[in-house]
């Protein structure tokens, strides 16, 4: 895993290859945990030390993981998505990790945070950041973060978009 700050992007956009449900393992809050549990039985997760993990199946992608009928692959869990699946390839910080702070600094609302991307993710188009990115992307994974936003719609391959209407918001790039 390598990241890169997120002003290093033109837009990101899940293509629905499925590499980051085969390719990682996907901690579980306790709470995450509980509600799988519940509702699909303990043997589609699995515990480590002092950590929950979703179920792989036998050729090590994720156990919720299926292939639509167009080919693309999609999550089983879409309505109940563990934070670092819905976070995924994107890294939201209060404070600089990987280097590169001020390319990495995001405001959003008065607060700054550091965003970076997973270079992994092929959904990455390289080049000056998009006006989707920045407008809504990028603020979609902040909140999705910051706990105040559960649906996805940028930040998932469920998004389809039809075209593009920029409003300007309370928040400025650094």
């Amino acid at each position: 895993m390598a990241f890169i700050p997120w002003s290093h992007v033109s837009l990101w956009r899940c293509n629905g290859c499925g590499i980051c449900c085969r390719e990682f393992e996907v901690v579980l809050t306790f709470n995450e945990w509980l509600n799988i549990t519940k509702k699909y039985g303990v043997g589609f997760t699995k515990s480590g030390l002092n950590k929950f993990y979703i179920g792989k199946k036998p050729d090590g992608s994720c156990i919720f993981l299926y292939m639509a009928p167009d080919g693309k692959w999609l999550c089983g869990l879409q309505d109940n998505k563990p934070l670092a699946c819905k976070l995924w390839p994107f890294k939201v910080l209060n404070k600089p990790k990987y280097g590169n702070s001020k390319e990495a600094l995001f405001q959003y609302y008065g607060q700054n945070f550091y965003v970076y991307i997973d270079t992994f993710c092929p959904g990455i188009y390289w080049g000056q950041p998009t006006a989707e990115l920045i407008y809504k992307v990028i603020p979609e994974f902040i909140e999705i973060a910051l706990g105040i936003r559960q649906r996805q719609i940028y930040s998932t391959m469920q998004f389809t978009p039809r075209f593009l209407i920029i409003k300007k918001r309370d928040y400025t790039l650094i």
